[in-house]
């Protein structure tokens, strides 16, 4: 017992004196400039906490941020809920056989032509699976993304998307897709926190999942500072400080692509481009890129998960469109729903058909192949049915 009430103070007392050192080094050096900061991007010399640091000033958003389906886009393969449930899960395809099988050590990744099998340990589980949950393994020293996937829709495995082969020329090109490098790099960069240093991936820093540093940056000198002057805000980085478009674009488009990354796929990405909300909002129509209300954030707060149903997104619909039946009365909307905009004259028309379930015509659900699933298309416009999908 004594032993480890002097092992906490021994741990408390280092955490102190480092906090102070780096305390006294950033107030001694020139403050890191946070101003440019985005997603995927490194601040030198900045260094990582964690949730939990953040935790102790910040602790209902840190809660509920961690509940979130970000909050959970990366987890190692032991700790994923898809894994531990499913003990077995099997898919074939042609000549090739894929089987997913654990137990409570580890997940293991099979695919075999019937003469040969490649087997490996699934390191990391990609996704929460809202939509699907995608694996992957490293083989011959290299990282791979798994062939199949894990589809909620239909509890069980598909081809990952865009990852389907008629016929795969060989065992291991069946098995899975060669991600490393640059790939790698923006895979754990976006899923994940603290991966890369020095622009080389490194997994043993790896935080799963987006955390608080993900989107406000490496949080060593901001803790240190503010453990001993509460008062300041300093050595962090606040989304909200951002014009409009960059904060869809630049700084949410990181990850979630822009309209720049998109301009320069194939084909603007194909169908595939409904799953890239910020380019979608770029060619809503009447989009304002002055306009804080069609920013990210004006729908969704990142620190909560996403709000289910059509109802939920009236509210914010009406900070631009005056609801049907209320022009003579009302000349100006109210705050958003979250209070976080100010009060605005209107700019849009108000709908002749609707006066609520707004998202259900003007942000149709779209099927994207392979998927299961029906992504929300944030490409706001008068949807008309059997019209051609925008690209």
């Amino acid at each position: 017992m004594l032993a480890r009430l002097l092992s906490f103070w021994l741990d408390a007392l280092c955490l102190l004196l480092f906090s102070s050192l780096a305390f006294a080094q950033a107030r001694s050096e020139k403050a890191t400039d946070f101003s440019n900061f985005r997603p995927r991007l490194e601040i030198p010399g900045e260094s990582f906490v964690g949730r939990e640091a953040c935790a102790s000033c910040h602790a209902q958003k840190s809660n509920s941020q961690f509940h979130t389906a970000m909050g959970h886009a990366l987890s190692i393969a032991s700790e994923s809920d898809v894994l531990r449930s499913h003990p077995r899960m099997t898919f074939r395809v042609g000549a090739y056989s894929y089987e997913i099988v654990g137990d409570d050590r580890t997940n293991s990744y099979r695919v075999t032509d019937g003469n040969e099998t490649i087997s490996e340990p699934i390191l990391y589980a990609f996704g929460n699976a809202h939509v699907a949950q995608t694996y992957v393994y490293r083989h011959n020293g290299r990282l791979y993304e798994g062939r199949v996937s894990y589809y909620t829709a239909i509890d069980g495995l598909d081809w990952t998307i865009g990852d389907a082969l008629s016929p795969p020329p060989s065992l291991e090109e069946a098995a899975g897709r060669d991600i490393s490098g640059d790939e790698a790099r923006n895979c754990f960069s976006c899923h994940g926190t603290a991966a890369v240093a020095n622009t080389k991936l490194q997994l043993e820093r790896l935080i799963p999942g987006v955390t608080c540093e993900t989107c406000h940056g490496p949080g060593g000198s901001h803790a240190a500072v503010m453990l001993f002057a509460p008062g300041e805000s300093a050595y962090i980085f606040n989304p909200k400080t951002l014009h409009a478009e960059s904060l869809s674009q630049e700084f949410c488009g990181a990850c979630h692509r822009g309209v720049d990354t998109v301009a320069m796929m194939p084909d603007l990405g194909g169908i595939n481009n409904v799953r890239f909300q910020p380019y979608r909002l770029f060619n809503s129509r009447g989009h304002d890129p002055e306009d804080a209300r069609l920013a990210c954030t004006a729908c969704h707060d990142p620190h909560m998960d996403l709000k289910r149903g059509d109802a939920a997104y009236d509210a914010n619909c009406t900070t631009c469109h005056v609801p049907r039946g209320t022009e003579k009365s009302t000349g100006k909307q109210n705050n958003s729903p979250a209070g976080k905009l100010p009060a605005v004259a209107s700019t849009g028309k108000s709908c002749p058909v609707a006066s609520e379930l707004c998202v259900s015509c003007h942000m149709p659900r779209v099927e994207l192949p392979g998927a299961h699933f029906k992504f929300t298309d944030h490409r706001i416009r008068i949807a008309r049915q059997g019209e051609a999908y925008p690209y």
